[in-house]
């Protein structure tokens, strides 16, 4: 089991002029075994600072995270983390970076090999396990950093923005797979996103952040993660229920920029 409890979590930045910045302010959320939520809001909301928090980056100015009830003090083998940028070894073959994870743990070679094999053939790189990083388009590179992040067989599975940086064709075809994972690995998944689009498809549970101090302003809970699953996302984004959502959102984070917006023009 691999519930995840954030309580009563804020977090400040002191700044060198003296002011403060507060980033989240009494956030509390629950997640079950095997959830897959998305996180959405306008800049600067919070949400890479929540996630952070949750990786074991960040130590909280009050509250905390539990996992298995387990208090969160740092990193951890039970928390893995997927970047917008791969962050890969680029030295190294697609092999070498998904079994860097399992050899740091002293798996034995076998094992890994099993292991490494059995990833490359989820993510779709059975093909080319002996190319080097740099040789890959940034699609594959995505499938390499799911892959590896997956050899650490994490219980949580981190993700900033990991399909930000994709071309729209390339984007769809991970969200895809970032469902099957999803499906087949029974992993606990939070998505950050910027794509309201991209939110309403991974995200069973949708959560929008309100800007400064960082909050949860309002969550969802939708069907189109699971009826992704099984059928083309394109077909999914024509169900009449997701276009609703998609414009109600939309207007929602509209509404807090403009008020951010607002914000910088008084105290400029």
């Amino acid at each position: 089991m691999s519930d995840l409890n954030i309580d009563e979590l804020s977090m400040r930045f002191d700044l060198p002029n003296g002011t403060h910045v507060q980033a989240l302010l009494d956030v509390n959320l629950e997640l079950k075994t095997g959830e897959l939520m998305s996180v959405l809001g306008p800049s600067g909301c919070g949400k890479t600072t929540l996630l952070n928090i949750v990786a074991g980056f960040l130590a909280p100015t009050k509250g905390q995270v539990r996992l298995n009830d387990e208090v969160v003090t740092g990193p951890g083998r039970d928390r893995g983390m997927v970047f917008q940028q791969g962050a890969l070894f680029e030295w190294m073959s697609v092999r070498e970076n998904i079994a860097f994870g399992p050899k740091m743990k002293k798996t034995p070679a076998a094992r890994t090999r099993e292991i490494v094999d059995h990833l490359l053939e989820t993510v779709g790189l059975q093909d080319f396990g002996e190319k080097a990083v740099y040789e890959l388009s940034g699609g594959m590179q995505q499938r390499v950093a799911l892959a590896r992040c997956l050899a650490n067989e994490p219980e949580v599975i981190l993700m900033d923005e990991p399909l930000g940086a994709l071309d729209a064709l390339t984007r769809e075809k991970m969200q895809g797979l970032v469902l099957k994972l999803w499906k087949e690995t029974g992993k606990t998944i939070i998505l950050i996103t910027h794509s309201v689009e991209e939110a309403l498809l991974l995200g069973e549970r949708l959560l929008v952040m309100a800007p400064r101090p960082g909050r949860i302003h309002k969550e969802y809970r939708l069907p189109f993660a699971e009826a992704g699953v099984n059928q083309d996302l394109r077909e999914v984004k024509k169900i009449p229920e997701f276009g609703e959502r998609r414009e109600e959102i939309l207007s929602m984070i509209w509404e807090m920029e403009e008020e951010i917006m607002g914000r910088a023009e008084e105290g400029a």
